[in-house]
């Protein structure tokens, strides 16, 4: 499959193995998370027991691929900017947390097209949760 063809109705959820493949994308990411020095601050932003949040994660990720909704059928609407709006999400936690999914998804069996296409699309998505300012230097 090409990276052209991810994204269309629910190639991206099949081609990632389903809810058994990404429910296991979720548990390696979090554990990468868990076990980062560098991820230590966005990690710390979760509670102890990871139970809730990998459920909600790989909920989310099923509809977010293109498969059943089953983030909403368990716990309703989401919103994700305001979802997140509360934590301090400035650049270097955003890079982290892309650095633990890029980590994850190297841990799976996926095409290498899948890969580059979902950490393209979480890139872009993740500018959304930027809740610090941005600095730039000139």
């Amino acid at each position: 499959m090409t990276q052209a063809e991810y994204g269309k109705e629910d190639q991206t959820f099949q081609a990632a193995g389903g809810i058994d493949g990404i429910q296991q994308l979720v548990e390696d990411f979090y554990a990468v998370m868990s076990n980062k020095e560098s991820a230590a601050v966005i990690r710390h932003m979760h509670p102890d027991d990871l139970t809730a949040s990998i459920d909600k994660l790989a909920r989310f990720l099923c509809g977010w691929m293109g498969g059943p909704k089953r983030y909403s059928e368990k716990y309703g609407g989401i919103a994700i900017p305001p979802a997140h709006s509360h934590l301090p999400v400035g650049e270097s936690e955003k890079q982290a947390w892309l650095d633990c999914m890029r980590e994850a998804l190297d841990k799976q069996d996926y095409p290498d097209e899948l890969k580059e296409y979902l950490i393209e699309q979480l890139t872009a998505v993740s500018y959304t949760h930027l809740t610090l300012p941005t600095i730039y230097s000139v």
